[in-house]
């Protein structure tokens, strides 16, 4: 399983998302920090779920870094989030 595998599984089954894009971008981060030849290094996630409701931007981060301890600890340099609920997504 590719590391974003890992993480689309994972934020599918603890979010429950209405939708969900895992974005692998490390090819855009050559020759910089953390990046390692194959990718799998720098990520950017788009997700909308209910399980964010009546949460701050901040604790939404901390859920998925929370979450995502593993990869963040071992190959993953980066993530970029979006977290919205579902009625945030249309603004």
């Amino acid at each position: 399983m590719t590391v974003k595998d890992s993480i689309t599984k994972k934020l599918s089954e603890a979010f429950t998302p209405e939708s969900l894009d895992v974005a692998d971008e490390s090819h855009l981060h050559e020759g910089h920090a953390g990046h390692r030849p194959g990718g799998g290094t720098h990520f950017r996630v788009n997700i909308v779920s209910r399980a964010f409701e009546g949460k701050s931007r901040v604790d939404r981060h901390r859920m998925i870094n929370t979450l995502l301890a593993e990869e963040l600890a071992g190959s993953v340099h980066a993530l970029a989030i979006r977290a919205l609920t579902p009625a945030e997504q249309g603004h």
